[in-house]
């Protein structure tokens, strides 16, 4: 069994006056696709590169089943990784690139051969086997380098923003590759993104990570459902939450939950934008609160042809979110 345990794995960088992750504690199933989530400098590759071996462990310890890894090379961990730059080879074919790490683990070439052969079909670059990087798109080139991690049959793949060199429609194909081959494989996997939308498509469960620490794990639509502080809250979410801060508890409301009323009741919300997606309109406007003025974002109902300058009167609906302002924690229904 691959599970992946943190047990208060700690990174200290030298010369900085807080750890950059002062202590995770997480646990991983077997087969699990995990993701790690947060904005830029909050720790998530950090600590990937710890359970890769790339970074050291200063306190704590990682184990992969029962097997600490704490201390062992990121050679003799049998994990895989996947980089947000391709990292192939150009001078070499594709099939050369696929079969590097075989040919490293001195695996007989007949075997190696068939495992090439194997993952390319898998990936669907079967009649790409002899060209150079060069001559492929961005996403073959990322399937290329899935395909050198898949090859070798680790025990686990650590995805470091695979996608995140790839235009937006190259991106979603891609994620559903990913999200495939996770299933057929099994292979236990931590993914690290800063974007939230691939990492509620793609997760088994979700971790959002803030400073260095863990604020919530859970499945994606627990995480939307109940976030369990004002940081989820505003993080997880598009467009985000509306938070709004009513002395000692802060309210959030998504853009879909508002309740429309008629003019003259609720809170109205004068329209500077409208976001036309197609199958959804979002209003983005001001509202007055009791001391402050506040921007509110409003899914508007379908084809509703709200206009610019113009004013809708909403009311906070019963199962709002309601937060701690002081604590930021969710304050329980």
């Amino acid at each position: 069994m691959t599970s992946i345990t943190f047990e208060r794995a700690q990174r200290w960088y030298a010369g900085t006056d807080r750890p950059a992750v002062p202590g995770i504690d997480l646990e991983v199933a077997d087969g699990e696709f995990l993701v790690l989530v947060g904005p830029s400098g909050c720790g998530k590759t950090t600590t990937l590169r710890m359970l890769a071996g790339l970074e050291p462990v200063d306190s704590g310890r990682i184990l992969i089943g029962e097997r600490d890894v704490t201390g062992l090379a990121p050679k003799d961990r049998d994990i895989a990784m996947v980089f947000q730059s391709y990292a192939l080879y150009p001078h070499k074919s594709v099939r050369d690139n696929l079969a590097f790490p075989l040919k490293m683990a001195k695996v007989p070439k007949a075997e190696r051969d068939q495992r090439v052969e194997s993952v390319a079909a898998l990936l669907g670059l079967a009649d790409h086997l002899d060209r150079k990087p060069k001559a492929l798109s961005g996403g073959q080139r990322q399937r290329v380098a899935m395909g050198r991690a898949i090859v070798r049959q680790p025990q686990v793949f650590c995805m470091d923003e695979p996608l995140s060199n790839l235009d937006a429609k190259m991106r979603v194909q891609t994620r559903g590759d990913i999200a495939r081959l996770q299933r057929e494989l099994g292979v236990t996997t931590v993914y690290v993104t800063h974007d939230q939308v691939e990492a509620m498509t793609l997760g088994d469960r979700v971790a959002v990570m803030h400073e260095g620490e863990i604020q919530q794990v859970d499945t994606p639509l627990a995480l939307y459902d109940r976030p369990a502080n004002l940081f989820v809250a505003g993080f997880i979410g598009s467009p985000q939450m509306n938070l709004l801060p009513d002395g000692e508890v802060t309210v959030g409301v998504r853009p879909e939950a508002w309740d429309f009323v008629e003019s003259g009741a609720g809170m109205p919300v004068r329209i500077d934008l409208v976001e036309e997606l197609g199958s959804d309109s979002f209003a983005y406007g001001v509202a007055q609160l009791a001391d402050r003025t506040a921007t509110v974002c409003v899914r508007l109902p379908h084809r509703d042809p709200a206009a610019v300058g113009s004013t809708v009167h909403v009311a906070v609906p019963q199962d709002a979110h309601r937060f701690d302002t002081a604590t930021g924690r969710r304050v329980d229904d």
